[in-house]
């Protein structure tokens, strides 16, 4: 089911199902700054990777002497999330453990999505509560993926990603899905990353040490674009789909397997623990111009 919330500035469409995000519409100029989840290339908009980031090696972990199994970004971005319309601008999606998860993820939790508008910035907060007596590991991650070029208007070679902080970039090289320990380091002129599809042939960038919290979209033509700012996550991703018109902007809580893991959940690097009782919460934020 869609859901809406909506000001002078934006409208803004999510799903139900994963509490996906999946349109941001100028209400002035009809811009959709999010892509348009063509199959053909990739089929999601903006997925939440939960209770894990990126890929399992041979998508098993242990734990406590236990074998589980979790697919590639964890399960709730395919999970059905019941929804709370807080105000016209407001909305708060919340998914609880099941016995299903329990099954291959055994902590009970709640994780809760909260949307709010103000001006032209959406702000997206991540809530993780541990409803069990024991620490609960975990991850979480943003996988929003932004139109380029903006309502079809140009060539993805007119965009580039700047950075607030980094005059250069180094990004490990992903391998079967996992983490490598093989290295790229790109200088930036301007701090600026120009976007080719070429990019991203041999899969995501990730960054285990991007010192930016500030990444603007921005094109040669006009003035158009956004300012995607995040606080709090250790690690980063900057993605798209072979050939596809968009650029996946991704600040992670956690981190795919390296390819010499042991597979121990609680060895796992990047993993959060959080305490019975406790609630961890992160935010990112987008302003669209």
């Amino acid at each position: 089911m869609i859901v809406s919330i909506k000001n002078e500035h934006l409208i803004i469409d999510f799903s139900t199902k994963g509490a996906e995000l999946q349109r941001i519409v100028g209400t002035d100029s009809t811009i959709n700054y999010m892509w348009n989840g063509d199959a053909k290339f990739w089929g999601k908009f903006s997925p939440v990777l939960f209770p894990i980031v990126g890929a399992l090696k041979d998508n098993t972990y242990l734990y406590q002497g236990k074998k589980y199994e979790l697919p590639r970004h964890g399960f709730a971005r395919d999970m059905e999330f019941d929804y709370e319309l807080i105000s016209t601008t407001e909305i708060i999606f919340k998914l609880k453990s099941t016995e299903e998860t329990l099954k291959n993820y055994p902590f009970q939790f709640e994780l809760q999505l909260k949307y709010r508008l103000h001006g032209a910035s959406l702000q997206c907060t991540y809530q993780v509560l541990n409803l069990a007596k024991e620490t609960m590991l975990f991850a979480i991650g943003a996988h929003p993926a932004f139109a380029a070029p903006l309502n079809n208007e140009g060539a993805y070679t007119d965009y580039y990603l700047q950075f607030n902080n980094d005059d250069e970039l180094t990004f490990h090289h992903i391998v079967h899905n996992l983490i490598s320990d093989k290295t790229t380091t790109v200088e930036l002129k301007d701090k600026m990353l120009p976007l080719t599809h070429e990019l991203f042939y041999e899969d995501a960038l990730v960054f285990k040490n991007l010192k930016s919290n500030q990444i603007r979209l921005l094109n040669k033509k006009n003035y158009n674009g956004l300012n995607f700012h995040f606080e709090g996550f250790p690690y980063f991703g900057i993605w798209a789909a072979i050939n596809a018109n968009f650029v996946c902007l991704e600040p992670w809580c956690g981190i795919a397997d390296s390819l010499n893991h042991n597979q121990q959940l609680e060895e796992k690097e990047g993993m959060e623990k959080l305490p019975p009782g406790h609630t961890w919460e992160r935010s990112w934020e987008v302003c669209c111009f």
